[in-house]
């Protein structure tokens, strides 16, 4: 898809498939911003509602929730240094990998490993899973 994008010197066609690939080659990307955050402080907020959300879900019950080194089939996340945290609803799963630093600010059970195997979703699966539990509670 070919879009004109605005720069502070004019105007350049450029495709978003090349955009995308400019900013992750970007060697601080975390600096980049859309005008009003950086994506590093996006990131860091999503991190943080989560925590809160699975914090409030381990201590109410509502879903089960439980955060882990390993995924299902025993290998580390990422090779280690990293923790999934998962959210069971009755229609699928929330999850979501994080730096071991921040293993302390979920505050649910640690499971030696996941008792799920990956299904495949994308995140626009599990966007959607998040609206519905969202509208439906």
């Amino acid at each position: 898809m070919q879009e004109e994008i605005k720069f502070p010197y004019g105007i350049m066609p450029i495709s978003i498939n090349v955009l995308n690939e400019l900013i992750k080659n970007l060697e601080f990307n975390e600096f980049i911003s859309d005008g009003y955050h950086t994506f590093q402080e996006l990131y860091n907020y999503r991190m943080l509602y989560n925590a809160l959300l699975v914090n409030e879900y381990a201590e109410t019950g509502k879903y089960a929730v439980y955060k882990t080194k390993k995924h299902n089939d025993g290998q580390e996340c990422f090779g280690g240094g990293w923790f999934l945290v998962v959210i069971v609803t009755p229609n699928g799963l929330i999850d979501n990998h994080y730096e071991n630093k921040y293993w302390d600010l979920f505050k649910c059970p640690d499971l030696d490993k996941s008792p799920h195997p990956f299904d495949g979703h994308t995140p626009a699966d599990v966007a959607k899973l998040m609206m519905e539990v969202a509208k439906n509670g």
